[in-house]
């Protein structure tokens, strides 16, 4: 039976996700991950609750890696809030605190 290869997020990859993961954990924000590794992509799926369905999923499909960019995240609506070729820059989405708009 030929085993079959999943995606999976590198040391320096997961480092910089930590590091955004631990700062809003710290900060109330989040409280619980999960990794997945799958056949055409990687998932580290972000919760409020762990009871609930993620607020944001961080992906990396190296399919996309010529095109788009492999990483994106992705918020619970299913909307693609960044997407590009370096991490680092894709999780700047996930810092953005909320503004205050005036009518």
């Amino acid at each position: 039976m030929a085993r079959r290869e999943d995606i999976a997020f590198d040391r320096v990859e997961l480092s910089q996700i930590l590091n955004v993961y631990g700062r809003k954990v710290a900060s109330g924000e989040w409280r619980d991950y999960a990794i997945d590794m799958l056949k055409e992509k990687a998932v580290f799926s972000i919760f409020r609750r762990s009871s609930e369905i993620p607020l944001y999923r961080i992906e990396k499909i190296p399919k996309l890696a010529r095109r788009q960019g492999a990483y994106s995240v992705v918020a619970a609506t299913g909307l693609i809030l960044k997407r590009g070729h370096d991490l680092r820059r894709v999780l700047r989405a996930l810092d953005k605190g909320l503004r205050l708009v005036e009518a």
